[in-house]
């Protein structure tokens, strides 16, 4: 049986580059537009899923309720999102996009775009197969 290596572990390696990487694209969008990590990410889901819930918005970007619900609270002072009782179950608020929201995504998009490329430039002619490959992971299948 092989030796058991934290830092060469694939779990542990995932998540400290998945952190590093988000960290470096917070540099981007936290000096220009003063967003954190999880406002990057509410205001993200909502500009491509459109006005949704807090549960939503948790179970696709894996961040806690509560930190989904701060950051959401802090956009809506910001005046970059709404939140509307949901007409299916007034217990659930329904986030949204508003104008000013939709400003900052429409800015704040192609700077990501841009980081992502330069991301996987970086990894020359092999971001292809990484792409494919942490599809798969994603995925979950084999």
């Amino acid at each position: 049986m092989a030796e058991f290596l934290l830092e060469r572990f694939l779990p542990y390696q995932l998540a400290v580059l998945a952190a590093r990487v988000s960290r470096e694209f917070s540099s981007v969008y936290a000096e220009r537009f003063g967003l954190g990590i999880a406002e990057w990410r509410v205001l993200a889901h909502l500009h491509d899923a459109g006005p949704v819930s807090v549960r939503e918005i948790h179970r696709r970007v894996d961040m806690d309720k509560s930190k989904v619900s701060r950051a959401a609270s802090r956009l809506e002072t910001a005046g970059l999102i709404s939140k509307e009782p949901n007409a299916e179950d007034r217990r659930l608020l329904r986030l949204a996009l508003t104008g000013k929201g939709q400003a900052v995504m429409a800015e704040l998009a192609p700077l990501a775009l841009d980081f992502e490329a330069r991301l996987l430039s970086r990894l020359g002619a092999d971001a292809p197969a990484f792409r494919a490959l942490l599809e798969r992971l994603l995925a979950g299948t084999p």
